[in-house]
């Protein structure tokens, strides 16, 4: 008898697949015959956002990450609407994703990028080729009161949440034609939106972007995905800082997961955010680029002279030393913020002056050091 060479998952496939096919069929047959109005838009962005902020700041930097400590208010609104985005229990999802931090790139990774795109985005929801993973993984999970509750009652919570509340408040907006919209549009696409939101992390987030931090697994970091995953898209950073509350560490990155966790902070409404130290950050990235230079040399035609090693080693010491300047200035301005009292506003301020100052040689420092590899390598390349 033929068998598959794979288990298919058939709840997940006929939820994954009729809403898709509704999402493309009834409601653009919906919006034919009835159209849009400010209603059906507003309702279907607050459960977009709703939904899709609670699995990322609930669900993945909140549950499964733990980097900051969240109030009863905060968890109850993330596990009722992190429900709502039928992504499974807390307690199951960040037992799959401690997982995939574990054995990224492997075969105990649930979602493997090795084995194809497809399967990393959708396919592994829709073909099992290996078991459950066991809450075992989120035994300190399973202490909270809130998130077994949720794991519970996550059927009926998400049923509810996620299509009956939408439905119930679109029939006090406009009877039974606004129930009907309110149901397929911020119920099932916006279902289906923020699936393949969040899909794109496991998959495109591991296929599209750079590697600044670390090229010891896929994860990859790119401003196209951040626009699409709620400030996801920085998976490189969030691969090798994974306890940082931030994925977009940068001021200027796209980030609003981490900029509602520093609103919520701001209200006292979460608190002891864990954020990775900036000297270590840039020391990562340092070395990161340290590792590709030596490989870009090592590929030339010839050898390395002595002459151009000197060069290549002095412009590096200086780097060196510039770091570990900036460092000690940085150490000490941190000191001193924590005892504000006991020096003058003029004093902080020189001191963070220098710290700026520095940070402006280590960047010389860290230019100089990436052309000096480039003009070697080409005046290799050229013997």
């Amino acid at each position: 008898m033929f068998k598959l060479p794979y288990k298919i998952h058939w709840a997940n496939t006929l939820f994954l697949t009729s809403s898709f096919v509704t999402t493309l069929i009834a409601v653009p047959l919906y919006l034919w015959h009835y159209g849009l109005d400010f209603f059906q838009v507003a309702l279907f962005l607050f459960f977009t956002f709703g939904t899709g902020m609670s699995i990322t700041l609930g669900y993945h930097r909140l549950f499964s990450h733990l980097t900051f400590h969240a109030s009863w208010p905060v968890k109850m609104f993330t596990l009722l609407f992190g429900a709502a985005a039928f992504e499974g229990s807390a307690l199951a999802w960040s037992a799959d994703h401690r997982r995939h931090h574990k054995f990224v790139d492997h075969d105990d990774d649930p979602y493997d990028i090795s084995k194809g795109l497809f399967y990393a985005h959708i396919g592994w929801l829709l073909f099992r080729t290996s078991p459950e993973t066991p809450l075992t993984w989120v035994r300190d999970l399973q202490k909270d009161k809130l998130a077994w509750w949720q794991h519970r009652n996550y059927l009926k919570l998400a049923f509810s949440v996620g299509f009956g509340l939408p439905l119930l408040l679109g029939y006090a907006w406009n009877g039974w034609q606004g129930a009907l919209g309110s149901f397929l549009l911020a119920g099932v696409a916006r279902t289906v939106l923020v699936h393949h939101s969040t899909f794109c992390i496991n998959s495109l987030c591991h296929w599209i972007g750079e590697r600044p931090y670390s090229t010891r697994c896929t994860a990859r970091d790119s401003v196209l995905m951040a626009l699409f995953t709620f400030g996801e898209g920085y998976h490189n950073y969030h691969h090798e800082f994974q306890y940082d509350y931030r994925n977009g560490v940068k001021p200027w990155q796209y980030d609003p997961t981490k900029w509602a966790i520093w609103a919520l902070n701001k209200a006292g409404l979460v608190w002891k955010l864990r954020t990775v130290p900036e000297e270590i950050i840039l020391k990562a990235q340092i070395a990161e680029r340290q590792h590709r230079l030596t490989e870009t040399l090592s590929s030339a035609k010839t050898p390395i002279s002595d002459t151009l090693h000197e060069l290549v080693q002095s412009t590096q010491q200086r780097m060196h030393d510039a770091v570990g300047h900036w460092e000690v200035l940085l150490a000490e301005y941190r000191e001193a913020a924590e005892q504000r009292g006991k020096i003058s506003r003029r004093q902080h301020r020189e001191m963070k002056q220098r710290v700026s100052e520095a940070m402006k040689q280590v960047r010389e420092a860290i230019r100089e050091w990436v052309h000096t590899h480039q003009m070697v390598y080409s005046a290799m390349q050229a013997v």
